[in-house]
């Protein structure tokens, strides 16, 4: 019997849209001779809609398209998630569930009975846990159908029930024998994702002998990033099919003998993984929000080269725009390093000095800044001048403003509001600064499109004479090592200074994270691509007094 999992990239909302596709690859895998079709978690709304499951026309309209949907399937099973409302007064009023369509009838349920709370996830908001499901059962095939978390409960050890388990143990009591266990899933990528999926899989089916299908939505979708790579893997967990990452695919599974093919390898260096997210979130949220064309500031620095050659990838080089807007403290060679970034991704390119600007904002403030000397009141306005022009250019044109500052500045607050930090999507938030050189050399790796200058130069804002990153922030290298173990494993300042770090280095970091939390929670959506970003899955008041 051959079976086909199919990943694809819903929109939130679009639910003729969502259920379009559902039904022309439910209809290509029928003609294929599938007999069974399985689509992601929440196929039909996409997935996170937050807030709008709270909303009665949402979920009535969603109600209405599955019905629609449901009646127009081919003749083969489709199985697909969705949420059904629920009647009770007590609990919550929904469940997120897995439904096979049969003959124009849902004719089997499987409701999600683990809901994440951590990290990006809030489900117990909307949703109310299942109860343990049924089997189900196809042309002599028994299968336990599992929704996402369901099968992460290894994981994450504070839940009761196990749903895995339940499923085999059901089984056992009815005298069935299991041939499948079937995850739909809407599971973010974040670097290192892959493989510790295909350990947790690969321990549920040594444990049980059972072969795996997972089926995962594709896409970006504000912040998140799906990888999709849905997989096949046999009773000894050894992969023996997966689809592409980040981008639809339909992977299709004889499950007779456990045969499929390999639409992408099992091992994808980390940093093209990387990439590819980052590249897809841009495409995603721009074309998605409405938006055809972007324009980013370039400095001729690490940054903006690597977010632009993101950008252009994501886009097309028709599409993108780069203007450099240089002040009295830029050098030549961040202007000629600019500019020949775009010619090398051939992209548009501007050139707006800033000096004229900076001289008329310093001549009206100048009676009132009288004796002072120049500082970062300064440096800022020269930040929160290229703001305003770029925000001009996006106005005028429709160009939606791409931000470049990485996560390592983010994390100290090495960023201007409403100067550099102005934008419509933070592309690369999440990435660490050494990690932004990796990304860069992986940009260059056939033919240099960020100019080597660029890349080996020290790093500079350039907003005062002779101006250096290093000047005011430890050595990247450090500076990254600390903020992994303080952001991303939560490791607290007196053990990362026991690990070896200086105390005045660490403490001075620490002070800074807390401190510029006011500036990231008016900052532009970013994209998650680390076990914790700056963005919904942290949440740290403003006002605070812990230090440690």
């Amino acid at each position: 019997m051959k079976i086909a999992l199919v990943q694809v990239n819903p929109v939130i909302g679009d639910f003729e849209g969502n259920c379009k596709k559902v039904l022309d690859y439910a209809q290509k895998a029928c003609d294929e001779g599938c007999r069974l079709v399985i689509f992601p978690e929440l196929v039909i709304s996409g997935y996170p809609p937050q807030d709008l499951l709270e909303r009665q026309s949402f979920l009535d309209d969603h109600d209405r398209v599955v019905d629609q949907l449901v009646q127009a399937l081919p003749e083969c099973d489709v199985l697909f998630g969705a949420f059904e409302q629920r009647l009770q007064q007590n609990g919550k009023h929904l469940y997120n569930s897995a439904l096979v369509a049969r003959n124009g009838k849902i004719i089997f349920r499987a409701r999600k009975q683990l809901l994440p709370t951590y990290d990006v996830f809030d489900e117990t908001r909307y949703f109310q846990p299942g109860a343990p499901s049924e089997l189900y059962w196809l042309d002599g095939y028994c299968f336990g159908v599992t929704v996402c978390e369901d099968i992460w409960y290894s994981e994450v050890h504070d839940y009761q029930a196990t749903p895995v388990e339940s499923l085999y143990n059901l089984a056992d009591q009815t005298s069935s024998e299991l041939d499948a266990l079937i995850n739909i899933s809407a599971s973010p990528f974040q670097r290192g994702k892959e493989t510790v999926r295909r350990s947790v899989f690969r321990e549920y089916c040594e444990n049980y002998r059972l072969p795996m299908l997972f089926c995962n939505q594709v896409g970006g979708q504000d912040s998140l990033l799906f990888d999709g790579r849905t997989m096949a893997m046999n009773h000894k967990g050894d992969v023996v099919g997966q689809a592409r990452g980040f981008t639809e695919d339909m992977l299709i599974v004889d499950v007779a003998d456990w045969k499929s093919e390999m639409h992408e390898e099992k091992d994808i260096p980390a940093i093209q993984s990387v990439y590819d997210a980052l590249v897809m979130g841009v495409k995603d949220y721009v074309s998605k929000c409405g938006f055809r064309s972007t324009v980013i500031g370039l400095s001729g620095g690490i940054d903006s080269a690597l977010t632009a050659a993101i950008v252009v990838d994501a886009l097309g080089a028709e599409n993108v725009l780069g203007v450099a807007m240089p002040s009295p403290y830029s050098s030549a060679e961040s202007v000629i390093d600019a500019e020949n970034l775009a010619n090398n991704l051939q992209c548009g390119f501007r050139v707006i000095p800033i000096e004229p600007l900076f001289d008329q904002f310093r001549s009206s403030l100048s009676g009132l800044f009288e004796g002072m000397d120049e500082d970062l009141t300064e440096q800022n306005i020269q930040a929160r001048i290229r703001g305003n022009l770029l925000m001009a250019i996006s106005n005028k044109f429709g160009h939606m403003l791409m931000t470049t500052g990485n996560k390592s500045e983010m994390a100290v607050g090495y960023c201007t509001l409403y100067g550099d930090m102005s934008g419509g999507l933070a592309v690369i938030s999440d990435v660490p600064k050494q990690l932004v050189y990796e990304l860069s050399r992986y940009v260059n790796r056939e033919v240099e499109k960020i100019p080597e200058r660029t890349i080996v130069k020290p790093p500079s804002a350039e907003l005062k004479p002779d101006q250096m990153d290093q000047d005011d922030l430890p050595p990247y290298e450090i500076l990254d090592k600390i903020l992994e173990l303080y952001l991303e494993q939560g490791v607290g300042a007196e053990m990362i200074i026991e690990e070896g770090f200086d105390r005045g280095v660490v403490e001075d970091i620490v002070r800074r994270i807390r401190f510029n939390e006011y500036k990231r929670k008016q900052a532009p959506m970013g994209l998650k691509v680390t076990s914790k970003a700056f963005g919904v899955g942290r949440r740290y008041p403003i006002t605070q007094s812990y230090r440690g």
